[in-house]
Formats: C-alpha cells, structure tokens, sequence
C-alpha cells in the first residue's frame, strides 16, 4: 500500500454473538470497499460464536479483533487462529506508513490497568516508524465522553493516548455511547458501537 493511500476500515464492537449483525457489517464493509474490518471487542454472546467471522472472511476482508469483557483474550485467539485474522492484544500491524495496536478486555472484568497498558506499550514499541497511529481498545478511557453512562473509563488508556499520541482512537463497550467522539488531546476518541463506524487515516 502506498503511503498517499488512505486507509479506510470499517470499525464495531458489541457484536454480542448476533450473526445477522455479523452479516450486515460484512455487507456494509463490501459496499464501502474498505480495506480492513476492526472489531473492539465484545464479539461473542452466549450462544454464537461460529458464524460472527465467518461472513466477514466469507467476503475475504482482512480483520483485526480483541477481546472485550465478555470473552477472553484466548478465545479471541481462537477466533483469530481459525478465520486467519489478527488479535490486536498486545500486537501491532502496519498497513504502508499507518500502523494499529490494541489492548482488550475491561478493568473491573477481566483485565487490569497495569495489563492494558503494558499491551499497549507492548504493540506501540513497534511502531516508532509509521506516519499515522490508530489505537484500539475495548474499554474506554478515562475523562472520555463515554464516561456520561456513569462508567468511569481506563486510566491506563488514557495515560496510552497521552504517551504514545494516537492519531485515532477505536473503542466499543459502552453501548448507549455509540457513534460519540471526543478529544483527549490530539487524538480522536470514537465509540464506534454495533452498527460500525467508516474510519478514513
């Protein structure tokens, strides 16, 4: 990929297990011909987990996911070993001069402060040579226009954007703040929720 190409993903998280929200994303992601999918985490439900990738790989678009707080970080790997995706924990991806890390799961759930930060320094270390920066989490962080449902966000994510300096952050987990963007300084912070979010770096 060429540096002057934009990267457009289509990004979601709180798929729940919803094989019909799998399919409308998939579809919304081919009629958008967007280069990768990024799912934040929550992906899984009770119930379904075979056919939440399936249409996505079906459609052969490329995608990064993580765990949220209702599944954990091996099913995530799981779910990245057997439709050849990516798990973003801890990890980073470079797409020409752009570059992806992430941290999954939620404080109070299944991870820790400590832990999520150390995954994002972890996929951040690799990335001192790209041009632009998309950070994706789970959670939320700390002093973020999600924190309105009376959830406090990550300390430890915030303490990443002001580190590291996304130019963009992805995030799901809070439902009833879908589609709310933010500030936290330079970086865009966006609740990208289940019906998904066009994101153009």
């Amino acid at each position: 990929m060429k540096s002057s190409k934009k990267l457009k993903i289509l990004a979601a998280g709180d798929l729940h297990g919803d094989p019909a929200l799998a399919k409308k994303l998939a579809e919304k992601a081919r009629k958008e011909n967007v280069d990768l999918v990024i799912l934040a985490g929550d992906i899984t439900g009770f119930i379904e987990t075979k056919n939440i990738i399936k249409p996505f790989k079906d459609l052969n678009q490329k995608i990064l996911l993580l765990h949220g707080n209702w599944e954990d970080a091996a099913t995530a790997d799981f779910l990245a070993q057997m439709y050849h995706a990516k798990n973003l924990n801890s990890y980073s991806v470079k797409y020409g001069d752009i570059g992806i890390f992430g941290a999954g799961g939620a404080v109070g759930f299944n991870t820790t402060e400590r832990e999520i930060f150390n995954a994002l320094k972890k996929g951040n270390k690799y990335l001192q040579d790209v041009n632009k920066k998309v950070m994706v989490t789970h959670m939320h962080p700390l002093g973020s226009k999600s924190e309105f449902s009376g959830f406090k966000g990550s300390k430890a994510i915030r303490k990443a954007i002001l580190e590291f300096k996304p130019d963009i952050l992805i995030h799901s987990h809070i439902h009833e703040a879908e589609g709310i963007e933010g500030k936290i300084g330079k970086t865009k912070v966006i609740n990208v929720g289940r019906r998904g979010k066009i994101i153009e770096i």
